[in-house]
């Protein structure tokens, strides 16, 4: 059964989950493109830190606004935002703590986005590693300080079913065990959202080898952390093992391909990841693709290039679900009334004329996915509301203004 329906001159999917992002990001698209060559993740981090640090509540409020409009004219109904900075740039939290996690909250409510604010927990600069640089911003001197955040950002958006909050230790470089124990514990007892950054780069392969002898999710499935809540980011570079107990979890995968493209992160085996049973989803990451329908589609071309074969890793109808009904249940959230417009006739989607009119369920869906741009959106609704997707003139002459400032 297909899952996109024709309404008129209209084509109508499900409202889309980003269920990666930092937003904050958007404002350096391509200003991270030069740095010296060879560059490498680590090169762009630390571009991304130097921006990092020159946040205050009112840039990253603005930056999050555009980064969040641009997400709903690309498709998107729901964003999982991993928000990871706290404090102010010596590392001394706000008079009021969650005063970052709330800017961007409301940015996602002023555009109308579902959002759940997945609150980072941050230890260290890495195993025997000193801090760097805005690392300074994100870390707390114990885990009970970032677990009180987690409660006063519930406690304090608990009126409002659009927003939910949940938890993530960054990464197991990031987070010692005892914290990453003490983390999974407050999500268990909450029923919330559990997401980490796994396996993106083989050198935290390396260090987690290092450190305890263990890959990753290794690690993370021996202490009892992976399960169905569970939301492994990015995913690059399991072994086989480490991918069927996430599918014995019912744990899932958030896979970011244009950002991973864009920082050669290199490409996760989606074949093995399905063949396992892990429960895929995606993610926009670092901004460098506005396009749910992009996010969707890459998952299968990037894998046809590994394979060098066609239909390898999923069909429109899956990759949909996956975009939807999956992205939604890894952030927590209600899809109820969400919904994607499309014109059908967007030169993107010209001749479609009677399919899926006729018992050839799931062509429709194809077409859409890796047929359609991002031009072709209408309309999106979320919870049955229709949402402005023009930029109104202040706020895009606010995140003029910001930028100026952050990059001056």
């Amino acid at each position: 059964m297909g899952i996109v329906r024709r309404e008129g001159d209209r084509l109508i999917l499900p409202g889309q989950a980003s269920a990666h992002s930092h937003a904050f990001q958007r404002g350096i698209r391509g200003r991270a493109q030069r740095a010296a060559a060879p560059g490498s993740f680590w090169s762009w981090r630390a571009l991304m830190y130097r921006f990092a640090e020159r946040l205050d509540p009112d840039a990253i409020h603005a930056l999050s606004r555009v980064a969040y409009r641009e997400l709903v004219r690309g498709g998107v109904t729901a964003v999982g935002e991993f928000h990871y900075v706290h404090h102010q740039p010596d590392g001394t939290p706000y008079d009021d703590r969650v005063a970052m996690a709330d800017a961007v909250i409301a940015a996602a409510r002023e555009v109308g986005l579902r959002i759940t604010l997945l609150r980072v927990v941050y230890e260290r600069g890495g195993w025997g590693r000193p801090l760097e640089g805005a690392q300074r911003r994100f870390v707390d001197p114990e885990v009970d300080a970032a677990l009180a955040d987690v409660d006063t950002l519930r406690a304090r958006h608990e009126s409002d079913p659009r927003v939910q909050v949940g938890i993530a230790p960054h990464s197991v470089r990031a987070v010692s065990l005892p914290w990453l124990r003490a983390a999974h514990a407050h999500a268990r007892q909450g029923a919330l959202p559990f997401h980490m950054h796994v396996a993106e780069q083989r050198r935290e392969l390396a260090e987690c080898l290092a450190e305890h002898g263990r890959r990753p999710v290794e690690l993370l499935a021996d202490e009892g952390i992976v399960d169905e809540r569970f939301v492994g980011v990015h995913a690059t570079h399991l072994s086989r093992s480490e991918a069927q107990a996430l599918g014995r979890a019912g744990a899932f995968a958030c896979l970011c391909r244009t950002t991973e493209r864009d920082l050669g992160d290199g490409s996760p085996d989606v074949g093995e990841l399905r063949r396992a049973g892990v429960r895929l989803c995606v993610g926009v990451d670092s901004h460098a693709r506005s396009d749910a329908l992009e996010e969707l589609r890459a998952i299968e071309l990037d894998e046809r290039v590994r394979a060098e074969a066609r239909l390898v890793a999923a069909q429109g109808t899956e990759l949909l679900a996956m975009g939807s009904a999956e992205g939604y249940a890894a952030i927590g959230q209600d899809a109820a009334g969400d919904e994607i417009a499309l014109d059908a006739n967007d030169p993107s989607l010209l001749g479609l004329d009677g399919v899926g009119d006729s018992g050839d369920d799931g062509v429709l869906d194809d077409a859409v996915v890796f047929g359609a741009d991002s031009r072709a959106v209408r309309e999106v609704r979320v919870a049955g509301r229709a949402l402005d997707l023009e930029s109104p003139s202040e706020e895009s002459a606010a995140y003029a203004r910001t930028l100026r400032a952050l990059l001056a």
